[in-house]
């Protein structure tokens, strides 16, 4: 099992910045692949951007140039930094751990809500 912990959501102006984090429970070089998704009310959950072990990075094409996912593993935590926020970025942000525990699995955060105001 893998326990993922989220912070950082909030209120923010259409411009601004939050940075995202999620603490997992156990060491995450040992994860395949961690990554932030996101889902807006009456939407699916479509995937933000993903990091592998070996540092691979790759993003949704909307958020290309503005977001971006980094990994800290001396701390077991992945961070989420997002600039020049739009309205269109408001969603509940949630953080996957993507790995093989006997087979291929996915856990998942409790979700950290990000408002944007226009």
């Amino acid at each position: 099992q893998v326990q993922l912990v989220e912070s950082g959501g909030g209120l923010v102006q259409a411009g601004g910045s939050l940075r995202l984090s999620c603490a997992a429970s156990i060491n995450i070089f040992s994860i395949n692949t961690m990554g932030w998704y996101r889902q807006a009310p009456g939407k699916q959950r479509d995937m933000v951007a993903r990091i592998t072990n070996i540092g691979s990075t790759n993003y949704a094409d909307s958020v290309k140039g503005r977001f971006t996912i980094s990994r800290d593993n001396a701390k077991n935590t992945v961070y989420l930094q997002m600039n020049s926020l739009k309205p269109e970025d408001t969603a509940v942000y949630y953080c996957n751990a993507h790995t093989y525990v006997g087979g291929w699995a996915d856990f998942w955060g409790q979700g950290t809500q990000v408002t944007v105001s226009s």
